[in-house]
C-alpha cells in the first residue's frame, strides 16, 4: 500500500491544492494528515494563499482517502467545515513488521516501544533518526517549513519513505524503515 503523509497545511490553498496534486499525481491509497489544515497559527505568519474555506473544500474532495490527527491549532469550529474526521491525537498503522505512531507532534505518547516509529509533522522540518529505541520520522511542512526545508511530504511506500517537495514533487531525502 502507498501512504502520502503530510503535515502543517496551516490555511494555505496554494500548497492544499499542490498536495491534493501530488496525491493524486502518486496514486497513493491513503492521505494520512497530520493536523494544523486550516488555522495558520499565532507564531506563524499567513501562508500563501490563505483561504481555510478554499482548503477546506480542497480536503473533503478527497475524504474517502482521508486519515487525520488533530493538531494543536485545529479546534472544534474546524470539524464543522471538514468532511471527515480530525479529532484523534493519535493514530496507530501497523507496517511492515513495525507500528507506525501517527501524531501532530505536540502530544507525545507515554510510551514508545522497541522497534515503533514516531511519526509527526508540528515542528516544520523533516526528519530521520532513532531515538530511545524508536524511529523519529518527521514529515516536514506542506506550507511553512522551517530551517530551509522545503514544502514537503512524506511517500510510503513498502518500507521506503520518500520524503517531497510538495511544488516539484521531487524527492531530496530517501529511507528504509
Amino acid at each position: 500500500m502507498k501512504y502520502i503523509i503530510a503535515s502543517d497545511i496551516h490555511g494555505s490553498a496554494y500548497y492544499c491544492r499542490l498536495l491534493r496534486e501530488r496525491f493524486l499525481e502518486e496514486g497513493a491509497e491513503k492521505l494520512i494528515l497530520l493536523g494544523d489544515l486550516l488555522y495558520h497559527g499565532a507564531r506563524n505568519a499567513l501562508p500563501r494563499e490563505y483561504d481555510t474555506l478554499a482548503c477546506a473544500d480542497i480536503l473533503n474532495s478527497l475524504r474517502e482517502h482521508i486519515l487525520c490527527v488533530r493538531g494543536n491549532c485545529d479546534s472544534d469550529v474546524d470539524a464543522l467545515v471538514l468532511d471527515f474526521p480530525i479529532e484523534s491525537d493519535f493514530a496507530v498503522l501497523p507496517l511492515g513488521g513495525r507500528t507506525l505512531i501517527l501524531t501532530h507532534g505536540h502530544k507525545l505518547p507515554a510510551r514508545l516501544s522497541g522497534g515503533d516509529v514516531l511519526v509527526n509533522g508540528h515542528f516544520h522540518v523533516p526528519a530521520f533518526e532513532e531515538r530511545d529505541g524508536y524511529l523519529y520520522v518527521n514529515c516536514g511542512s506542506v506550507s511553512i517549513p522551517k530551517e530551509n526545508s522545503p514544502h514537503a511530504y512524506l511517500v510510503i511506500e513498502g518500507n521506503i519513505l520518500s520524503w517531497k517537495d510538495v511544488e516539484t514533487g521531487e524527492t531530496f531525502r530517501r529511507a528504509a524503515l
